[in-house]
């Protein structure tokens, strides 16, 4: 394949490289809401957020031209982005670095309904064909390294017609840190063959016990699957459900330390958008307390697969799923286009 070459941008302090976290960082906050006796372990909660999460450097476009709600339209709309420099593709890693400086390898838009019963989170593959604005058509992970975090804000809220609310990205130690956190994930895996990664690990169909190394490597493989970075995207869904699941065990509800110390373990790794601060996350993870179990994944459908002119293998776009899409956005009916899925 033929990949284009990035623009040289300034890196902020730490490299992002897998989005996953920020969707545990909402549970965590959720099971904190449930958890809280009094002000003073919510303050210390918060403190330990706001003294170790990241801000984004510029993050959303001019507010000109960008989507607008209707007045009753309460849903919340996060976009989640990652790269992961040592994993992957196999092929992009030079050029996949964190937001403001590169290619994003996970992308998904997490849908928070108005009434706050559900979340829905999209996985959109990185290789989608789409029309970047102000630069021309391109795989949809380019519009970081063409026009940084505004210009993938941009695109995607041209691309379904919806205002992004908040931003998020986390690295990689974030990630293998949960995971150690929490002692483990037991990830069911939807493919329906055993196959084996580069590390060395074998999978085998249905649930199985992985730690931090095991995690990652499932969730970066993709050379033994037909349709590539597809399964690779639902492979990442998986292990986010797993970590849902065994973040809000009761073991972990009946232990405010325990919450604060995955709080402390993931929140060094988050680099967001400077209106997504810790009051802001535990409103949202009280209102969500109820919708904790159900969560819904889907990945966007796409057309067929090809080489652009300029030899890059890519999805173009499935028109009318794209417009069932937005349409659901705009309809708070997202939730049943994901259960159709």
């Amino acid at each position: 394949m033929t990949y284009e070459v990035d623009y040289d941008k300034p890196r902020p302090k730490r490299r992002g490289r897998r989005a996953a976290l920020i969707i545990v960082s909402v549970v965590a906050v959720v099971v904190v809401g449930a958890l809280v006796a009094g002000m003073v372990y919510l303050n210390s909660l918060s403190s330990a957020y706001e003294d170790n999460a990241q801000t984004f450097e510029q993050s959303f476009p001019e507010d000109e031209g960008r989507p607008v709600k209707a007045e009753d339209d309460e849903s919340i709309n996060i976009l989640l982005l990652g790269s992961d420099e040592n994993g992957g593709s196999g092929e992009t890693e030079e050029l996949s670095r964190v937001p403001q400086g590169g290619r994003s390898d996970t992308m998904m838009l997490m849908h928070v309904p108005s009434d706050r019963e559900s979340v829905q989170i999209m996985s959109v593959p990185r290789d989608l064909w789409v029309e970047v604005p102000g630069h021309g058509e391109h795989k949809i992970n380019a519009a970081l390294s063409l026009g940084g975090l505004p210009s993938t804000i941009d695109t995607f809220e041209s691309l379904f017609d919806v205002r992004i609310d908040h931003v998020a990205a986390v690295d990689m130690l974030g990630f293998t840190g949960l995971v150690d956190a929490l002692g483990g994930v037991t990830v069911n895996s939807g493919y329906d063959q055993p196959f084996t990664t580069g590390e060395g690990f074998t999978f085998q169909p249905g649930e199985q016990e992985m730690n931090s190394e095991e995690a990652l490597s499932f969730v970066r493989h993709r050379q033994s699957f037909p349709d590539g970075d597809l399964q690779r995207v639902r492979n990442q869904q998986a292990f986010i459900q797993a970590v849902i699941d065994q973040t809000v065990t009761p073991q972990n509800l009946s232990n405010p330390g325990r919450v604060r110390d995955l709080v402390e373990t993931f929140s060094p790794h988050l680099i967001v958008d400077d209106t997504l601060s810790s009051g802001t996350v535990a409103s949202l993870g009280w209102n969500l307390r109820g919708a904790v179990n159900n969560v819904e994944f889907f990945t966007v459908p796409t057309g067929e697969s090809s080489y652009s002119d300029d030899g890059q293998w890519i999805f173009y776009q499935d028109q009318q799923a794209m417009e069932d899409i937005a349409d659901a956005i705009a309809d708070s009916t997202l939730d049943d286009y994901a259960a159709s899925r």
